[in-house]
């Protein structure tokens, strides 16, 4: 199978030796629980990049999402660098290379974007900030992913949150589009709770609008967001491997990612847990491209 043009035709590099402000790359596997097959996760990075090919030629036109062009009149700043090599079920060597790429990316110093995988790329991810301390998460999701450990496996999908609250540089955690039932249990939210991290539903984002997420976040705190696909509403977003009813919308995804860069700092983001065997007539992949447009477009206009 041949491996997708890159994400909007960036480049992997900049001829004339410019540095990146924002750098794409996947990573298929993360930490896969004992007996689970994570490949058709594995697929989502190059879905993403398929769908974002009819838009490539487009980058310099009007973008009514962000109110201008994709790059604002300023020279691109974005490459795609391709995929690390992950294999399924070498969850300590997956961990430690996707967190050394992120650190390599943050030494630029560049603002990581990692295109999933499931949930548990999350983890490294996230580690890889160490360095680069305090940050917020603000993990958009229908789920806490609060548990300590799976079938013996502590660094799998339903742990990243859990995870991240134990490590030093993470200031704080804001959890937003939760709804339906999870893996979560009494136990985990109540571990959650006393760790400080702040739940806002999907309900309450519909009923309250995005700021019942970004008052949460400290003013000018760096952030790095954690998208995962089933926040939003399988209508707009059906290739996901747990459809949940009520989900959020696109504007209202957007919204929020906009808002954040206003209000705080994207110093980092992944979008996970696209499953492209449940896609339908390539939509999902489609809605996942257009955020990361968004993504870009904020980055690039932070101050």
């Amino acid at each position: 199978m041949t491996a997708s043009p890159p994400f909007l035709d960036f480049p992997d590099r900049f001829a004339d030796g410019r540095i990146a402000r924002v750098v794409i790359f996947g990573a298929g596997h993360g930490s896969t629980y004992a007996g689970k097959d994570s490949g058709g996760h594995a697929l989502a990075a190059d879905a993403i990049r398929a769908a974002s090919q009819d838009d490539a030629a487009l980058v310099e036109h009007w973008d009514f999402d962000l109110g201008g062009p994709l790059f604002d009149g300023k020279p691109a700043c974005c490459i795609d660098a391709g995929d690390i090599e992950t294999i399924m079920h070498d969850n300590a060597g997956n961990r430690t290379r996707i967190e050394a790429k992120t650190r390599e990316i943050l030494t630029l110093p560049a603002v990581p974007i990692l295109l999933g995988g499931d949930c548990s790329v999350t983890i490294p991810f996230v580690a890889g900030f160490v360095d680069h301390g305090p940050v917020w998460i603000l993990q958009i999701d229908a789920h806490i992913d609060w548990r300590d450990e799976v079938h013996g496996e502590r660094y799998g999908y339903s742990s990243p949150m859990r995870r991240a609250s134990e490590m030093p540089h993470v200031a704080g955690i804001v959890q937003v589009g939760l709804r339906s039932v999870g893996s979560a249990r009494l136990t985990d939210i109540e571990a959650a709770q006393h760790y400080g991290s702040r739940f806002v539903t999907a309900r309450e984002v519909h009923s309250q609008g995005v700021e019942a997420a970004l008052r949460h976040i400290p003013e000018g705190a760096r952030v790095v967001v954690s998208l995962d696909c089933d926040s939003l509403d399988p209508g707009i977003m059906p290739g996901v491997a747990a459809r949940t009813p009520g989900g959020l919308s696109y504007t209202q995804v957007i919204d929020l990612i906009a808002g954040l860069g206003r209000r705080a700092k994207i110093a980092g983001f992944d979008l996970v847990e696209l499953y492209p065997p449940a896609d339908i007539d390539g939509l999902s992949a489609l809605t996942a491209a257009r955020l990361l447009v968004n993504v870009i477009g904020t980055v690039v206009r932070q101050v």
